[in-house]
């Protein structure tokens, strides 16, 4: 209430109300068949594809086929290149086991002191009955060899070439060895050089090899300054040493299967009639080629330069040429 002597104030006026806005509906412009369960269902149904043509039925059964070729293939190579060197690595260790039983528990007759006369050695077919060394290889490049050159033979490691000469023999002492796969032995083999020594060791000597010169080094040896190396002392071209039944025979040589004549007595001279005593001592290592081929062989030729007798903690000094 308003003091006394005061008018009284007007009354407050009340706000208006805005009208209320009335929002009219608004239509959809689809039919109520849009909306309909039915037109969803065919919508998400997509219609079947055209059935697969010959040619495309072919096309992707030899797609297939060639995938499945491959994998094969692929196996075969692991196989071959790796689970084989495993086996034969297992083989050749029990070969190397029974030799070194044998040598330890033989007691042998020294050998002769004449070098012209050698100690026969009993080969037995499958088994081992020497040790070969490569030095320039490595100090970890060793094998027992075994008579014998089926596959079954070379699953164990190198073999010896039946009827040809024996360690430290005039003649042809020939070993055949696989390059891939099955322990692999001659795997490097075409990378000898000249005078790179092979050593081979039976339970009572020692016998180093040493490679001849190559063909293109057969000319000019003489005046080759290689020649006067101490490794390559008591290497020449046979042809020059030997006389020309030798002319053939050189440190390294390509030939076809069938050219079984590199295992001669005198390479490359099946019907000759050289004594014994004129012939020269001969290492002959064969192998495929090229790698994982046979469709050649590769050929190493060597010949005998030095013997030493197995003594105690004796080991020859070219084994430290690596």
């Amino acid at each position: 209430m308003p003091p006394r002597g005061m008018p009284p104030r007007p009354p407050r006026p009340r706000p208006v109300d805005p009208p209320t806005e009335v929002i009219p509906r608004v239509e959809d412009d689809y039919d109520d068949e849009y909306y309909d369960d039915d037109y969803y269902d065919d919508e998400e149904e997509k219609p079947a594809p055209p059935p697969d043509s010959v040619a495309h039925k072919t096309v992707r059964g030899i797609g297939e086929a060639l995938i499945t070729l491959g994998l094969v293939v692929l196996l075969f190579v692991v196989y071959e290149v790796y689970v084989t060197d495993l086996l034969s690595a297992e083989k050749q260790e029990d070969a190397t086991a029974a030799l070194d039983s044998e040598w330890s528990s033989n007691v042998v007759t020294p050998p002769p002191a004449d070098p012209n006369r050698q100690s026969k050695l009993n080969l037995i077919e499958g088994k081992a009955f020497a040790k070969m060394y490569i030095p320039v290889f490595g100090n970890d490049w060793k094998f027992s060899v075994v008579e014998g050159t089926t596959d079954k033979h070379l699953e164990i490691g190198p073999g010896h070439y039946k009827d040809t000469a024996q360690p430290g023999e005039a003649g042809n002492f020939s070993i055949a060895g696989h390059r891939v796969g099955k322990g692999a032995p001659f795997n490097d083999l075409d990378l000898l050089e000249s005078c790179n020594a092979i050593v081979v060791q039976t339970q009572t000597q020692w016998f180093v090899y040493r490679v001849l010169p190559m063909r293109n080094e057969v000319a000019g040896w003489a005046a080759n300054p290689k020649a006067k190396e101490p490794a390559c002392a008591g290497v020449a071209p046979l042809s020059t040493t030997l006389g020309d039944a030798y002319a053939k025979t050189v440190g390294q040589e390509i030939v076809a299967p069938s050219q079984g004549e590199v295992i001669a007595p005198i390479p490359h001279q099946v019907n000759a009639t050289v004594p014994p005593e004129k012939q020269a001592r001969l290492l002959t290592l064969t192998t495929c080629h090229p790698r994982f081929s046979d469709k050649q062989r590769l050929i190493v030729h060597a010949i005998e330069t030095k013997s030493y007798p197995v003594a105690d903690n004796f080991v020859p000094p070219e084994m430290t040429e690596g």
